[in-house]
């Protein structure tokens, strides 16, 4: 009986020790489960705090950059108000000034001739004077108001807005005789002769650009981009022409000696450009030259200005102005001026079998010397390759029977491309350097 009463003793211990250690292992559990439960709240609220934080970083860079560019285009609008007042003084100043000049010299051609009484004489003199500096000073600000900008290197509108109406017609009359020669001949722009693919597109931007000037809706700015001599200036130009709008071609180089001027320059050119009946295609060739980044530590105070003034005419989509941008590192450009940019065109050196406008026909020449010498100068600019012309001729001027032959023209040949080698090796060594 004993014996039976403690193995039932021993089973419940055995079972209640049994029930206590699965009770354990539960709440362990539970424990654990808890635990990582916290963690991951803990985790997923300190994500929201830093996301949030984040946010309000960002907002605060978007403010800060918001405050930057308003204060900047403030500083450029107050410079460019400052200068239209000091214009205004100097106006004024100028016409005080010759009034003054006008009574002193009344003053003493009235005592000079008092004695003789020769007041018919006095009064012919005076009438002379004013006259003169009256139309000088009227002039002058004429000129200031009305004439070409002093930026402007080259136009098809006249010098001012009344002296441009004939070269508009003859202009006019050009346009549609050049389109009917490039529809009888397939040519699209007449002597600027481009890889087929740039040409093509380069048209499609013309006829685009005219259809936008038909519906009055906002031009397209565009980005013209190669080495020297690719034909970009020269393809700027027949877009304008074949667009029927006027152009005026500038140089990024002629800003920055203008110093504190050149917001006063920006202003005025913008000005002058908007007054075009027909539109205005605005070619800014060295572009990098003045809207490079302005970050750059060489880039002076008078730079950025003109940059941020130039950036606050175009900050809209104009129906008066295209804007191109011609340069050689387009890399080197300020990401505000790119993000203006609607069109990109690459102009790449004309490869060994890509037509020339400055290739020529030649007699006792064979096809086979021409092609040797198209790949001797394979990488030469259009530029280069008129200058090898240029010296082709020269040489056979040069010569006693006015003759080219083979022999000459495989010397003038092997002589450019030996300079071409040179001048690539002087430009690597100064890279190096």
């Amino acid at each position: 009986m004993d014996k039976y009463e403690d193995e039932l003793a021993r089973k419940r211990m055995q079972s209640e020790h049994e029930y206590h250690r699965v009770r354990n292992q539960e709440l362990a559990k539970l424990q654990e489960e808890s635990s990582i439960r916290q963690e991951q709240a803990r985790r997923a609220t300190e994500e929201q705090i830093q996301e949030q934080r984040r946010q309000t970083e960002r907002e605060k860079t978007e403010i800060e950059r918001e405050t930057i560019r308003i204060r900047t285009m403030a500083e450029a609008e107050g410079r460019a108000h400052e200068a239209k007042l000091s214009e205004e003084m100097n106006r004024r100043i100028l016409i005080e000034r010759a009034n003054g000049e006008q009574e002193k010299w009344i003053s003493i051609i009235n005592t000079t001739f008092d004695h003789i009484g020769v007041g018919g004489v006095t009064a012919l003199a005076a009438g002379v004077y004013t006259t003169r500096e009256g139309a000088r000073v009227i002039w002058g600000y004429v000129d200031r108001i009305l004439g070409q900008p002093s930026l402007i290197r080259e136009s098809s509108r006249g010098k001012y807005t009344w002296s441009g109406m004939f070269s508009q017609a003859k202009s006019t009359l050009s346009r549609r005789s050049d389109l009917d020669y490039a529809s009888k001949n397939g040519k699209g722009f007449g002597d600027v002769i481009l890889h087929p693919s740039l040409n093509k597109r380069i048209e499609q931007l013309a006829s685009a650009t005219t259809n936008t000037k038909a519906h009055q809706a906002p031009f397209r700015n565009m980005l013209f981009y190669g080495p020297p001599g690719t034909g970009k200036t020269m393809a700027a130009r027949e877009l304008a022409r074949k667009s029927g709008l006027d152009y005026a071609l500038m140089t990024g180089g002629d800003v920055a000696p203008l110093g504190s001027q050149a917001v006063t320059k920006i202003y005025q050119l913008f000005d002058w450009a908007k007054k075009s009946n027909r539109g205005l295609l605005l070619f800014i060739d060295e572009a990098d030259a003045f809207l490079c980044e302005r970050n750059k530590t060489y880039m002076s105070e008078a730079q950025r200005s003109a940059l941020n003034a130039l950036l606050f005419r175009t900050g809209d989509q104009s129906e008066d102005i295209v804007l191109a941008l011609a340069t050689n590192r387009p890399g080197d450009l300020d990401s505000a001026v790119a993000d203006r940019i609607d069109e990109v065109l690459e102009f790449p050196l004309p490869g060994e079998e890509e037509p020339n406008p400055q290739k020529i026909e030649i007699k006792g020449l064979t096809d086979d010397i021409l092609k040797e010498a198209a790949a001797k100068t394979d990488g030469f600019s259009g530029r280069e390759i008129a200058k090898l012309m240029a010296s082709v001729q020269a040489a056979v001027y040069g010569s006693d029977d006015c003759v080219l032959d083979p022999s000459l023209f495989c010397e003038v040949v092997d002589y450019k491309v030996a300079e071409h080698q040179q001048r690539i090796k002087l430009a690597a060594g100064d890279k190096a350097s």
